[in-house]
């Protein structure tokens, strides 16, 4: 009995009719039947019985459906799994990111991913910008999600997203019913920030985005992470600017306001050794690139 045996069966069990069967196989007529034959001869049973009306499966045949599927789906699997240890796509991939990626279509292509590479296993951190390029240099991680522009040679890139930052302010806040807000309007309120030491190049741009409205931020708060800047508005201890994909976090008390002034986009990119020669990573990067959907 050979794999080849158990499709043809299959076939002419769904067509019920040689003539179509050997189409859909590409084959013609006189193979077909004598390959069912030789499936029969292996099997010991009759499968089919022909006569003037057409073909008809037995109660053996019948019986042989399910067996003959579960059959090929078993080899097809054994295939899928040989292949994938061959092209490396087994193991484990490092893969670090800053917290708004959550945001920003990661949880869509871990999932996607997932769903068609189930034997390699994504191993995800939540760091920082800063501590990711440490641990890309050290390939500790085979890829990063970071908010950057300091790029060191040597590391490739897509940019996966691109948002404007956005004011925000307590629910309560005599600012919050606006339409659109000046910068300038936030001067003399106490800031929460992500410090300077995890995002150097957005800390940086937020203040510039306060020194072009003319005044320098009273910053109250330096914290880690974005959804700590968000959670201290909320409580009613501050106001921010951060990225627009902080909205999705549904965090109750905090309420966003587009700026009336374009700001410089905060972007999100997916970094990685460009030497690092890896059959999983590139298979990964695939699915970064398929859903990489820059926002203008």
């Amino acid at each position: 009995m050979e794999f080849r045996h158990l499709r043809y069966f299959l076939v002419l069990a769904e067509e019920l009719h040689f003539g179509r069967a050997a189409q859909r196989l590409a084959i013609t007529q006189p193979p077909l039947s004598l390959n069912i034959q030789q499936l029969e001869a292996s099997v010991g049973a009759q499968l089919f019985t022909r006569n003037s009306r057409g073909v008809q499966l037995t109660a053996a045949g019948q019986a042989f459906v399910p067996a003959a599927r579960a059959l090929l789906d078993q080899a097809g699997h054994a295939a899928r799994e040989a292949r994938e240890v061959a092209q490396g796509l087994v193991g484990s991939l490092q893969i670090g990111f800053a917290g708004t990626v959550l945001y920003r279509g990661l949880p869509q292509v871990l999932k996607g991913f997932a769903a068609q590479h189930p034997r390699l296993r994504l191993v995800l951190r939540e760091m920082s910008s800063s501590d990711q390029l440490i641990d890309l240099m050290h390939e500790r991680l085979d890829l990063g999600f970071v908010h950057t522009t300091r790029v060191p040679a040597g590391f490739s890139q897509i940019l996966v997203s691109s948002q404007p930052f956005v004011a925000c302010l307590p629910a309560g806040h005599t600012l919050a019913r606006r339409q659109r807000l000046p910068v300038a309007k936030l001067q003399g309120e106490p800031f929460a920030m992500v410090s300077r030491a995890v995002s150097p190049d957005y800390h940086e741009r937020i203040l510039g985005l306060c020194a072009d409205a003319g005044f320098s931020p009273e910053i109250r708060y330096e914290l880690r992470h974005w959804l700590s800047v968000v959670s201290m508005v909320a409580q009613g201890l501050g106001v921010a600017l951060v990225p627009a994909a902080l909205q999705q976090a549904g965090l109750p008390g905090a309420v966003f306001v587009p700026l009336a002034v374009q700001t410089p986009p905060y972007d999100t990119h997916c970094l990685w050794k460009t030497d690092r020669d890896q059959a999983a990573l590139g298979a990964f990067l695939d699915a970064v690139r398929g859903f990489a959907q820059p926002v203008e």
